[in-house]
């Protein structure tokens, strides 16, 4: 495995933390808006969709028709779940 290889894989994994932390990120701010909204089923469903939609893309465009890339960046990904979780878990 080159330098360059290596170089791509990380940036797989750092790609995934970004899209974690957008989707879980966008999650959160979705459920602390819920109960002040006109709306809330309105605001869920298109959270959802945005959320989901966006990160699809992301991890389509990451894994550039390579399994091991798209592992690698769902890694990462459920690294930042991991994280989110310890970091905004109730007191």
């Amino acid at each position: 495995m080159n330098v360059s290889r290596l170089d791509w894989i990380f940036s797989c994994f750092f790609a995934g933390m970004g899209i974690g932390l957008f989707y879980f990120g966008g999650l959160w701010m979705t459920v602390s808006r819920i109960r002040s909204v006109r709306h809330p089923a309105v605001l869920s469903l298109v959270s959802f969709w945005g959320r989901t939609v966006l990160s699809l893309w992301g991890f389509y465009l990451i894994m550039d028709r390579n399994w091991v890339n798209l592992l690698v960046c769902l890694a990462g990904f459920l690294l930042a779940r991991w994280i989110m979780i310890r970091r905004l878990r109730p007191a």
